[in-house]
């Protein structure tokens, strides 16, 4: 008599990059239209990361998916820094003088927010300073910028209002390779911008590379990893590549059959963890640390973390701008999101002719039970590990309790570090970072994965 064996399907590696949970394609509109003064009402306003988004960039790369539009026509930044010195009035009004509003970190993102000239980041700098109150000169503050848009005087701008961090999108040093991933850029333009960055002074920088380009090999990689390290970064953050829908390459794969697809998924996975191994040990042999899957820290690095660090796992957030997100222990909110670029135009003209910014609009309410999946996702995917005791703390129950078959499969992958767990720690072992995209989506809970299905791509 034969038997029959049963195969497990492969795990795919590269599922989806979980940034923040729940993600926002599970956000829908709230019919209740909660007034934000009483969302923050019973919060803590202590340890508040607060967030500025600029959705405006000069390109849109071939892979990029953000929420953010090419150029600015008919004096949109103004119109827009209008709109957002108006939303910061509205916010720091609904948080109240009840008591002490702090915040324990600042970031300014997008889009490209040094897209905006060097008077216009001084007016951004006001709008997070004179009307949210927060001291950019005492807490951690990062700046993404691009390699056309990091010029002297906007860079001297950042510097002087206590930028110290600086985080610029290199993707590859090889011309033909950002070609492949339609950003057109020339290296010598990339390292003028790096070498102005360094004249500047911020004690921070951090480089963004992606593996996985069509084209792209192990020695070609090495060559942008060792051309990234002539600036001894104190950061690098090396991301997989993502062919997502609606994007510039998302169009160009979209006419492949289901069985070619298929096979060059495979492939591709095959090669983003080839190369995602050799830029691992390239950079732990030459004295960095990492610190996540994405993010490698040099070990001798100056830290600027502030003297009470926030906790996304714990903290709230304030996001000021039509892409930015904003967190309460009990709700999630944001603005209407889209990539497709007429949409993401009407919804940014949309909010520069907003008047009344006291209420969200958009979101997704928490539950225990997302808190605590939230909890363990983001403490998890850290490359320290989360200590047990702070969970049990916390929701008075350990991770076990909680998630025990989702736990179970990823120890009997090897996903996780069994070790650590004697000493109190749920940590993921070497494999389980490189699968970081695949064990994040496996703890969406059920409703937020239906939610995400649900959504219509825009």
């Amino acid at each position: 008599m034969s038997r029959t064996t049963t195969v497990a399907p492969a795990v795919r590696p590269y599922r989806s990059y979980v940034y923040a949970y729940p993600h926002k394609t599970a956000y829908r509109p709230l019919p209740d239209r909660p007034a934000l003064r009483e969302l923050w009402a019973s919060e803590r306003k202590d340890a508040l990361s607060l967030y500025l988004h600029i959705p405006l960039c000069e390109v849109r790369c071939g892979f990029c998916n953000l929420f953010t539009r090419i150029g600015a026509p008919d004096e949109l930044t103004t119109r827009y820094l209008d709109a957002l010195d108006r939303q910061a009035v509205a916010v720091r009004d609904a948080l109240g003088d009840a008591e002490p509003v702090r915040f324990a970190a600042a970031a300014f993102g997008g889009g490209t927010p040094t897209f905006l000239t060097a008077a216009e980041l001084e007016r951004l700098c006001d709008i997070a300073e004179k009307r949210m109150g927060a001291d950019l000169r005492s807490v951690p503050l990062s700046v993404e910028t691009s390699p056309s848009t990091a010029t002297a005087d906007r860079l001297a701008v950042l510097a002087q209002r206590g930028a110290t961090r600086i985080s610029i999108g290199v993707q590859s040093f090889v011309e033909d390779e950002a070609r492949a991933a339609v950003r057109p850029q020339r290296r010598a333009d990339v390292e003028g911008a790096l070498d102005r960055i360094r004249d500047a002074g911020v004690p921070v920088l951090n480089i963004d590379l992606i593996y996985g380009i069509d084209g792209q090999t192990e020695d070609s990689w090495h060559t942008s990893l060792d051309a990234a390290l002539r600036w001894r970064p104190e950061e690098l953050y090396l991301y997989p590549l993502y062919v997502r829908p609606l994007t510039g390459l998302g169009r160009l794969g979209a006419e492949a059959r289901a069985d070619e697809r298929d096979a060059a998924d495979a492939a591709w996975d095959e090669q983003r963890l080839r190369l995602y191994r050799a830029g691992r040990d390239h950079l732990l042999a030459r004295g960095y640390e990492q610190v996540s899957m994405r993010m490698f820290r040099r070990a001798d690095a100056p830290r600027t973390d502030g003297p009470d660090d926030y906790a996304c796992q714990t903290d709230g957030m304030i996001g000021l701008g039509c892409g930015a997100r904003s967190y309460t222990s009990r709700l999630h909110y944001s603005f209407d999101y889209a990539v497709e670029m007429r949409e993401v135009r009407a919804i940014i003209d949309g909010y520069t002719a907003t008047e009344d910014f006291s209420r969200a609009e958009v979101g997704r309410y928490v539950d225990g039970d997302e808190a605590r999946r939230r909890h363990l996702l983001q403490s998890v995917l850290q490359a320290q590990g989360m200590p047990m005791a702070d969970y049990l703390e916390r929701f008075g129950c350990l991770p076990a309790d909680d998630f025990p078959a989702e736990l179970a499969r990823f120890e009997e992958r090897g996903w996780l570090d069994t070790a650590a767990g004697a000493s109190g720690l749920l940590r993921l072992s070497p494999e389980g970072l490189a699968h970081s995209d695949a064990l994040g989506p496996e703890l969406f809970s059920p409703g937020v994965r239906a939610a995400m299905a649900a959504y219509e791509l825009k």
